[in-house]
């Protein structure tokens, strides 16, 4: 049988980063000074590669070099290099960037269509209310000033028919007549597009 390949140990610049961060974690400032010079260049390209806005790469590679100091005590030398921890982290940060930028965007671009298409409806709306508006004003005008008066008092005042029978002071029937005469003659000149 053949015997299991023996992976390579930490080199000295592996064990060098791990001495960093071990530091690092319990607050040596001069030694995240050194990791931080040692690894935010590649940070940052690796964010960079991910982003493509330099903006938003620098701002996201402070994010995770700060990151790098508040977990430096989480590192698990068992799970990996350093490097890798870091640009794992890096990645991770710069996709989330992205995701959110993306859905910002996407947000964003619903919210304006939104109101863009609630705009052109209050305005269509706003239009079809005054042309409608006129049309009836219109029609009202063909009317008898009898079935005019009867009709605004009833629909426009909220009169019922017996009030507007007093108001007008004529007979009860002679109201609804007239109020169905010119609800008839309304909607025949509704109807045809007047």
């Amino acid at each position: 049988m053949s015997e299991p390949l023996a992976l390579p140990g930490p080199t000295a610049a592996d064990r060098r980063l791990r001495e960093l961060v071990a530091r690092t974690a319990v607050g040596d400032h001069d030694a995240y000074r050194t990791l931080y010079r040692a690894l935010a260049g590649q940070v940052l390209g690796m964010v960079r590669r991910v982003l493509r806005d330099p903006a938003q790469s620098e701002e996201v590679a402070q994010e995770v070099m700060l990151e790098v100091w508040r977990s430096a005590a989480r590192y698990r030398p068992d799970r990996g290099g350093v490097l890798a921890w870091v640009m794992t982290m890096a990645h991770h940060r710069a996709v989330d960037r992205v995701r959110r930028s993306q859905a910002e965007s996407s947000r964003e671009e619903k919210a304006a269509a939104h109101l863009q298409e609630r705009a052109f409806d209050e305005v269509a709306e706003q239009i079809e209310n005054r042309l409608e508006r006129e049309r009836v004003r219109r029609c009202l005008g063909r009317l008898t000033e009898l079935q005019r008066q009867s009709l605004v008092l009833a629909y426009y005042r909220g009169l019922t028919y017996p009030e507007v029978a007093d108001l007008l002071e004529a007979p009860l029937s002679t109201v609804k007549t007239r109020m169905r005469d010119g609800l008839v003659r309304l909607r025949d000149c509704l109807g045809a597009g007047s």
